[in-house]
C-alpha cells in the first residue's frame, strides 16, 4: 500500500482504518495529541466482531453520570480502558 504524507490536519467524518505508526526507531507513536468526539453509553454501536478494538470516549461512564471514560469494544462487550465491564 503507498504511504502518503499530510503537512497539515486530516479530517476524516467517517474514522479512519489502520494503525497508527512512526518511523522513529519502528516505535508506534503519536506526535501530537488525539482528540476523540465524546458521546453517551446509548450512543455506542452494539459490541461486535467488526468493531473488536475499536476505542471510543463516552460523556456519562456508562451510569449516566458527568464523567467522561475510554471504552474498547472486546467484539461481544464493550469495556473500559481498565477491563471492568460498562454497566
Amino acid at each position: 500500500m503507498a504511504s502518503t504524507t499530510f503537512s497539515g490536519p486530516v479530517t476524516s467524518t467517517n474514522g479512519f482504518i489502520g494503525d497508527v505508526t512512526g518511523s522513529v526507531t519502528g516505535a508506534v507513536y503519536v506526535a501530537d495529541f488525539i482528540k476523540m468526539t465524546a458521546i453517551a453509553t446509548s450512543a455506542l454501536p452494539a459490541a461486535a466482531a467488526a468493531n473488536a478494538g475499536q476505542v471510543r470516549l463516552i460523556n456519562d461512564n456508562g451510569a449516566g453520570d458527568d464523567e467522561y471514560c475510554l471504552v474498547i469494544s472486546t467484539g461481544s462487550a464493550w469495556v473500559t480502558a481498565v477491563g471492568a465491564a460498562l454497566s
